[in-house]
């Protein structure tokens, strides 16, 4: 009788195989990971200016029927129900300029700086993540007045 050999293939993934996979994954997570954890902050950085801009279009709306905006005293609530501190608009939009004042990307109320509060314009900020005057990175205050375009 003839024996018979038995070839038995292992299935399965050697150690330098399985080493090549981690290096690789490990390759891949660092160049991954920045992109990732910077995204969260680029959407508050865009959700923000996108803020600013509609504030700042209801204000212009606002103005264009009451000729003038509104107070510091009246703030931003003026563009959601009729301020009843004076001056009293007199034309103000029934339903109001916007529906509800949004929050900045971190849960803070926007500033607003009525006309008399400086040089006769407006403008509308929020203070960055840490809700203080000044700061950098994403604690840094940005303001309807020196928005980029786009």
């Amino acid at each position: 009788m003839h024996a018979q050999h038995r070839t038995r293939h292992q299935s399965g993934f050697t150690l330098i195989e399985v080493m090549v996979v981690v290096v690789i994954l490990g390759i891949l997570v660092a160049f991954a990971v920045p992109n990732i954890m910077d995204n969260p902050e680029k959407a508050r950085l865009t959700k923000a200016k996108h803020d600013l801009r509609t504030i700042e279009n209801a204000l212009e709306m606002y103005k264009l029927d009451n000729f003038r905006y509104p107070t510091s005293a009246q703030g931003l609530e003026a563009l959601v129900e009729r301020p009843d501190t004076p001056p009293v608009p007199e034309n103000w939009q029934s339903g109001g300029y916007l529906r509800e004042l949004p929050k900045d990307p971190w849960g803070n109320p926007y500033e607003y700086l009525g006309p008399e509060d400086g040089d006769g314009g407006i403008e509308v900020l929020t203070l960055g993540a840490d809700n203080r005057p000044g700061g950098d990175g994403p604690d840094r205050d940005i303001s309807s007045r020196n928005l980029e375009s786009g």
